[in-house]
């Protein structure tokens, strides 16, 4: 059954003007991109906007791969995100879309607080605590179904604690 975005979004909109993440939000971290193949889509992506794939490896803890196409002057990055064996919920997700958008990733000076806010209004998480992510950060997501059908993931840079 499809997500009805009209409910999800009213049911943000009721939290007020002030923002659920208000004061926590530092910018955009990254747009995730699902791919079946780390190196083919890696050239692809590194030939479209001119950047190397760097910082590649393994998260166990999510069971993916992953690597970053760093955009320069300090921009948002695009990761790549490959999905290991037993990652059920990459391979489905590959299997109905193929290569495709994600999920996008938002930079938060405090995530343990954002994940606190957002509990107590009542916004629909994956994540109730955050958990190990590329790069050594700490992440966690909110269910698609709080925005409508896009997945958001809260990051918080090993290098802001």
């Amino acid at each position: 059954m499809p997500i009805d975005p009209r409910s999800a979004y009213t049911r943000l909109a009721r939290q007020g003007a002030g923002g659920l993440l208000g004061g926590l939000v530092l910018g955009v971290d990254h747009i995730g991109v699902c791919v079946a193949g780390m190196d083919d889509a890696g050239a692809a992506w590194s030939a479209l906007l001119g950047v190397p794939l760097v910082d590649r490896e393994d998260v166990a803890a999510q069971r993916t791969g992953a690597g970053f196409l760093r955009l320069p002057a300090g921009g948002a990055a695009v990761e790549l995100v490959c999905p290991l064996p037993g990652n059920a919920g990459l391979d489905r997700f590959l299997a109905q879309r193929g290569d495709a958008l994600h999920h996008v990733a938002f930079a938060v000076s405090d995530i343990a607080a954002a994940l606190e806010r957002l509990a107590a209004a009542g916004v629909e998480l994956i994540d109730r605590a955050p958990r190990p992510g590329a790069g050594g950060h700490l992440v966690a997501f909110l269910h698609p179904r709080a925005l409508g059908g896009t997945l958001v993931e809260l990051v918080e840079r090993a290098e802001r604690k």
